[in-house]
């Protein structure tokens, strides 16, 4: 189920003493997260509700999707990510934090979908990853950069406030409202990996690659002109020398159409 903006607050108001009530009963303090508190790699803030519901918003997040969050603190990305039907998995190294994360997805009743576990968010498996939802420092975020770009093309990756080195989001969202702090939500679409040589039927075409951002030359009829271009996971568009070539990779191939002409298929050239 997903919860109004408007009441998060409220919500995890809730859950906090629903999660503490066992604790207490037992005559013990129960753990309660300190903003500011230091960890492994960084220090806990936590993400404000709308910002995490942005996100989600932002990462068009789905029933679909699996989830993940490196550095899950108190879990709230995860599990407002199965509040929408996602699958969900956050990876936190403070067994405190994992334990009270469990007992928050329990009781917002979401325990099934949303997994805890204990672990380094560097060394962490993302490979199942369509979606990482994530708060962490620019030099985090940076020395993750080689496994987000491994992940499956369209995958997407989602940031409070920080970016990615190098990375030029693909649509960056603010929360507005007056926010003055962790106001804003950055997306990175994963792109396919198409640079190298590709045979046409009638030409060759030569790709280098930064991130999304392509550039090269269309090699054709005795001719050559520079094409520039941008992917959007493994849908490719390309401009230069007349109408624009729209297409995608599959399976190994780039499948391409060039204005109203017809699709052919270009394919690596040996290298």
């Amino acid at each position: 189920m997903r919860f109004p903006r408007a009441s998060a607050c409220v919500l995890l108001t809730t859950v906090l003493a629903l999660v503490a009530a066992p604790a207490m009963a037992q005559g013990k303090a129960p753990f309660q997260p300190e903003e500011g508190q230091p960890g492994k790699d960084v220090v806990w803030v936590p993400t404000p509700p709308a910002l995490v519901e942005k996100m989600l918003d932002l990462a068009k997040v789905g029933a679909d999707d699996f989830v993940i969050d490196l550095g899950s603190g108190d879990g709230r990305n995860i599990i407002a990510a199965a509040r929408r039907g996602a699958r969900a998995l956050g990876i936190e190294y403070n067994p405190d934090m994992v334990d009270l994360s469990r007992r928050m997805a329990a009781a917002a009743g979401v325990a099934e979908r949303a997994l805890f576990e204990r672990g380094d968010m560097f060394t962490a498996d993302i490979s199942r990853a369509t979606v990482m939802a994530l708060f962490l420092l620019p030099s985090n975020l940076l020395q993750l950069r080689s496994k987000f770009l491994a992940l499956a093309p369209g995958s997407r990756v989602v940031s409070n406030t920080f970016l990615i080195e190098g990375w030029t989001p693909d649509a960056s969202e603010s929360i507005g409202g007056g926010c003055e702090m962790w106001c804003e939500a950055h997306l990175w679409i994963v792109p396919a990996q198409i640079a190298g040589r590709w045979q046409l039927p009638d030409g060759e075409l030569t790709l280098t690659q930064t991130f999304q951002q392509v550039s090269g030359t269309l090699a054709a009829a005795g001719t050559t002109i520079a094409v520039t271009g941008r992917l959007r996971g493994a849908e490719l568009e390309l401009s230069g020398g007349g109408p624009a070539w729209r297409g995608r990779l599959r399976d190994g191939a780039l499948e391409l159409t060039r204005g109203e002409g017809p699709p052919i298929t270009a394919r690596r050239s040996a290298q």
